[in-house]
């Protein structure tokens, strides 16, 4: 039976536009340096806001990528 390791990260993304792509860029920012990520689960959403209106979306993302297997 093959047997896996995942390793477990939060990263926050952020972004002008929405949560989305907040989310977006925190996974692809993860995918420059990590391999076979598997997971990507949002943890927490909330935005900064300037002068009354959102500035930035940011999303805490917690994602898992396999270490070694079998």
């Amino acid at each position: 039976m093959s047997e896996s390791v995942y390793k477990i990260i939060e990263m926050v993304g952020s972004s002008p536009v929405s949560w989305e792509e907040a989310t977006k860029n925190a996974v692809a920012s993860a995918g420059m340096s990590l391999r076979d990520l598997r997971i990507a689960e949002v943890v927490t959403l909330d935005m900064k806001i300037d002068e009354g209106k959102p500035a930035a979306f940011r999303a805490r993302v917690k994602l898992s990528f396999k270490l070694l297997s079998d």
